[in-house]
């Protein structure tokens, strides 16, 4: 069993989608996404295989939630800086978590 302090080790932010780019290097199909989370964090790349669910276009200014204190990770030619989170559909396809409101950039989850 995880214990409160187990979760309480995971810095998890909101982040605002400022840029999409296609990522054809991927070996599954995948978008290059530049996150927004705020003065403290700063902007960070995420790679993110959501392409079955979302468009480019419509991710852009888009609020997302992503992990920010786990290492960064290599994907093919991109090095990602933070895991954005999502759950799978009934299909397995990836669907974000988002806030349901508009909140500030670098709110942390509680």
């Amino acid at each position: 069993m995880a214990t409160i302090e187990d979760f309480q080790k995971l810095d998890i932010r909101v982040g605002r989608v400022l840029s999409c780019d296609a990522f054809p290097e991927a070996h599954k199909p995948a978008y290059k996404l530049m996150i927004d989370f705020g003065a403290k964090i700063g902007t960070k790349r995420s790679s993110v295989q959501i392409t079955e669910n979302y468009r480019m276009e419509d991710l852009v200014g888009s609020l997302v939630l992503g992990v920010v204190n786990f290492p960064p990770r290599q994907i093919g030619t991109f090095l990602s800086e933070v895991l954005t989170l999502g759950v799978p559909d009934a299909q397995g396809r990836v669907i974000l978590i988002r806030p349901t409101g508009d909140v500030p950039i670098g709110g942390r989850l509680y």
